[in-house]
């Protein structure tokens, strides 16, 4: 997987790069926009955040097995479903603000890369460096998760595979993360959560814990 994505990248950035430049729209404005930050600025600020946010995720994940006993949650539903959106909310909103610009290929560009950065990099990655401190961790995905993750890459795929865009889509693709919430919502329910006979749930209620080698 990381040899993918790094001949990937070799091949978007180095080979192939003009299949990824923008199109010139005929008639449109042709006005460039200046850069609020130069390059020096825009490394530190990029470096600043950086360190921010790894000091604030770690209390984040600290966090995630507590709250979901209080709330009564999953923790796969906080972690996959509720921990991005909040997250991502930067990335969302800048991706909304290039749509509305009509620059759908940036829009693009910064949904579809960060997934396939999570999903190719950073995934193998954390398998990798969890090895190395020595640390049990693998890419033994349950059924709900590599079925969500096909059923993801096929429904982007197809919407994808015209070249057009439309509400439609957004409303399909909409409904297609809600469908894939609600999985995740009413898997693995806290032991103390009735059925309509008002019976206890007979669920695995075991928090995710990443055992030391």
């Amino acid at each position: 997987m990381l040899l993918a994505y790094v001949a990937y990248l070799f091949f978007q950035l180095k080979t192939h790069r003009q299949l990824f430049e923008p199109q010139e729209i005929e008639g449109g404005d042709d006005d460039e926009e200046e850069a609020v930050l130069g390059f020096g600025s825009a490394l530190f600020w990029l470096i600043l955040m950086t360190i921010i946010i790894a000091v604030l995720s770690e209390y984040v994940v600290g966090t995630i097995e507590p709250t979901s006993q209080s709330w009564g949650l999953s923790v796969s539903f906080i972690s996959i479903i509720l921990l991005p959106i909040v997250g991502n909310a930067a990335e969302h909103a800048g991706a909304v603000i290039f749509a509305l610009k009509n620059k759908l290929d940036i829009t693009l560009g910064v949904a579809l890369g960060s997934a396939t950065q999570i999903s190719m990099f950073v995934v193998p990655l954390s398998v990798l460096v969890a090895w190395i401190m020595g640390i049990q961790m693998d890419l033994d995905f349950k059924l709900l998760e590599t079925g969500s993750l096909f059923i993801s890459v096929l429904v982007t795929a197809f919407t994808l595979q015209d070249g057009t865009s439309h509400y439609l889509k957004g409303v399909l693709l909409l409904l297609c993360y809600i469908v894939i919430g609600a999985c995740f919502f009413v898997t693995r329910q806290p032991a103390h959560h009735a059925n309509g006979n008002g019976t206890l749930l007979d669920v695995p209620t075991g928090p995710m814990i990443v055992q030391v080698a």
